[in-house]
């Protein structure tokens, strides 16, 4: 299973996090299957998110899309953000 990862510090959690909404569309649309939200218990403006992909090439194109820098630039974020695609090799229960 393709997967995106995105890890990024931002201004503003609580700024960010409408914006962020806003862009569920964006990612749908470039075969996101949904996600998980992170944020680091030690600095609450640290943002991990994790995206199920139908395959990386669509999460490739995703990361490229316009609509996601005008969001990224709009939402405040701190720093380059870490973009990692990654595939599922095991899942273990414990």
């Amino acid at each position: 299973m393709p997967y995106l990862m995105v890890r990024h510090k931002v201004h503003d959690y609580d700024a960010w996090k409408p914006v962020y909404d806003e862009d569920a569309g964006n990612r749908e649309a470039h075969g996101s299957k949904g996600g998980r939200l992170f944020r680091n218990a030690n600095n609450p403006n640290e943002i991990i998110a994790l995206f199920e992909y139908n395959d990386l090439e669509d999460a490739q194109k995703f990361t490229e899309s316009p609509e996601l820098r005008e969001r990224m630039q709009r939402g405040g974020i701190a720093d380059q953000p870490d973009i990692f695609f990654l595939d599922e090799v095991e899942r273990s229960a414990h």
